[in-house]
């Protein structure tokens, strides 16, 4: 009997150490070695969003696009070395990944308050992005992260280029994508409302405004000013054009009327009563459901493959390794 429970005791410890995706984040894990980091990024976030509104979408994409590449790990923020080339000039981050700086910011700051490196980049992007759709949209959509994520020792421009989904992907490929990390159909369609914050350049829709049938004529017509059939790529536009700097529900009411910005932001409703169009309907006409469900995606999300415990480590600059 002792001899099995060794066994047994070694599996799961064996587990534990190669798999660190099972350790346990909190939301109480900086209380008692630096109670104040919580509030000074948020301070931190909230003067940067004032500074300019477009911000706190900047902030919330960093985050997705952080933990959609091997884990929440802060590995977005790494610069390229000898050794590895980094996310940052991957084909759905180049020239469009913004607030690099305001992160480096929030770091400087907590480090100063902590009086050492305790609090790790991929906690701050993951905290910086809860309090940007706070501020943006108000208590309902406050949650508590869990925290305890360390940092990456590397990043990969290839796994970038292949678990980003892109805005051009259909529906059962955005399925596919948000399923290979653990999340479901609920997840894809109350995480993609994070689209109504934020811009996005004329290149990622382009198509869509000129081969696109589920698309509304005038509005089509409208985006087509702005964004030519040749040239303007980097042109800026709303992903929500009614409340582009208002965390609410309106994305949701524009795919109801089939103005939705990118081809993926469609395809979450076609009218044809699928489940996908149910949630979409849902959330179009409650907020208290949207809100719901966001936060609790947002909390499953950030609890993809964190590092914990021994494995990575404690950054003392977000864009590069110690």
């Amino acid at each position: 009997m002792a001899f099995h429970l060794q066994c047994l005791f070694l599996f799961v410890m064996t587990t534990f150490l190669t798999n660190p995706s099972h350790a346990q984040l909190t939301p109480d894990f900086y209380n008692e070695v630096c109670h104040q980091a919580l509030p000074i990024i948020k301070s931190v976030v909230k003067n940067a969003i004032s500074r300019e509104r477009r911000m706190g979408a900047s902030l919330l994409r960093l985050h997705f696009h952080d933990c959609f590449v091997n884990g929440c790990d802060g590995s977005v923020l790494l610069d390229d070395t000898p050794n590895f080339i980094g996310e940052k000039t991957a084909f759905p981050n180049m020239g469009s990944i913004r607030g690099l700086e305001v992160i480096d910011e929030i770091k400087a700051a907590v480090d100063k308050a902590c009086k050492r490196p305790v609090v790790s980049c991929a906690d701050i992007l993951a905290i910086a992005a809860r309090d940007s759709v706070s501020i943006l949209g108000g208590s309902r959509y406050w949650f508590n992260v869990l925290l305890g994520r360390r940092d990456a020792r590397t990043a990969s421009k290839d796994a970038a280029n292949s678990n980003l989904p892109a805005p051009f992907l259909t529906f059962s490929q955005l399925l596919s994508n948000f399923q290979s990390h653990g999340l479901d159909l609920k997840d894809l369609v109350a995480l993609s409302g994070a689209h109504t914050i934020g811009f996005a350049h004329c290149s990622t829709f382009q198509s869509r405004i000129y081969n696109d049938t589920n698309i509304a004529p005038k509005f089509a017509s409208a985006l087509q000013g702005m964004c030519p059939k040749s040239g303007g790529d980097n042109n800026l536009v709303a992903l929500d054009h009614a409340t582009p700097t208002r965390f609410d529900t309106s994305y949701y009411k524009a795919l109801l009327s089939k103005r939705g910005l990118l081809h993926s932001d469609q395809e979450l409703f076609k009218g044809d009563g699928s489940e996908s169009d149910a949630l979409v309907q849902l959330y179009s006409k409650n907020p208290f459901a949207f809100a719901r469900d966001f936060k609790a995606s947002m909390i499953k999300m950030g609890n993809m493959k964190p590092l914990t415990g021994n494995f990575g480590e404690i950054r003392m600059n977000c864009r590069k390794v110690n």
